[in-house]
């Protein structure tokens, strides 16, 4: 009896669903808590026909490291970015020198001796044009989670990991860093909680009972973005009414987590008072 040819990822991952001949009719029958089945699915099949340009981090979206950082600054970058895996540039950013693995920082004394070169890791470029389930297999046969991206003039255009790639078919996937909460929302003292940014504006609303007021939302998150604009960094902040927003935890493509301040509208009551006052007095010519 003759083996059967070894199958890729998504080989194996298309006939898990797919291998009854009966798939319409099990479609058919998908009950409610199947839905995620079928949207899984939708997306190995999706993801099939994409190319690393499609779902790659751009350059300038990039959380990186330079060559000529200082421990310290290293240290500050991994804190405030919570990644584990950072591309390291050289001087003039236009070429990753090599990958820092943050582990490998354990046990480095900043004795003023400290070489980067010394810790980096082998850096994988591939092209823009590369399939995601070949980048896929290329990840898993060379025990690999991250590749420089390059386009078609061998300039740097980005950055894909195989959690992207995961995440395309599965969904958000945490990095090592970060503590995975079930909770949406995270009490840390009567003043301040932590909040996912997926939680819905209703549900927002009802908790902290205030009103966003910004009906073409559907998230905390949406919210965010509008407000700023732009996919704000760690510690962008946004103030709305007696609520303080401030950004804790994000990547390169999406907010994940904010923490929320109630802020004492007495104190603004108070600032206000006394201003009103003081220009009273300058008006009579005290």
């Amino acid at each position: 009896m003759t083996e059967e040819p070894s199958l890729s990822i998504f080989s194996k991952l298309k006939n898990l669903f797919f291998g009854s001949k009966n798939l319409t009719n099990s479609v058919k029958n998908i009950q409610p808590d199947d839905e995620r089945i079928e949207e899984l699915i939708e997306n190995v099949l999706n993801i099939q026909d994409s190319i690393v340009k499609e779902i790659m981090i751009p350059k300038v979206n990039i959380s990186s490291i330079n060559e000529n950082n200082s421990l310290s600054e290293i240290y500050e970058i991994v804190n405030n970015t919570k990644h584990s895996r950072y591309p390291v540039f050289a001087q003039d950013a236009e070429k990753v020198v090599g990958i820092l693995h943050v582990k490998d920082l354990l046990g480095v004394e900043n004795n003023g001796e400290f070489s980067i070169q010394d810790i980096l890791r082998e850096v994988k470029h591939i092209p823009e044009s590369q399939s995601v389930t070949s980048l896929l297999e290329d990840f898993k046969k060379d025990r690999v989670h991250l590749a420089i991206v390059l386009d078609e003039y061998s300039t740097i255009a980005g950055l894909i990991t195989i959690e992207d790639i995961l995440e395309e078919i599965v969904g958000e996937i945490e990095d090592e860093f970060y503590e995975e909460k079930n909770n949406e929302i995270i009490k840390i003292n009567e003043e301040e909680f932590i909040v996912s940014s997926t939680i819905e504006k209703e549900k927002f609303e009802e908790f902290f009972d205030h009103q966003l007021n910004c009906p073409e939302v559907e998230s905390l998150g949406g919210f965010v973005l509008k407000e700023v604009g732009h996919l704000p960094k760690v510690g962008e902040k946004v103030s709305t009414g007696k609520l303080e927003l401030t950004v804790t935890s994000a990547d390169q493509r999406k907010i994940k987590k904010i923490t929320v301040r109630k802020i004492d509208q007495s104190i603004y009551f108070r600032m206000g008072f006394s201003c009103n006052f003081l220009g009273l007095l300058n008006i009579l010519d005290f």
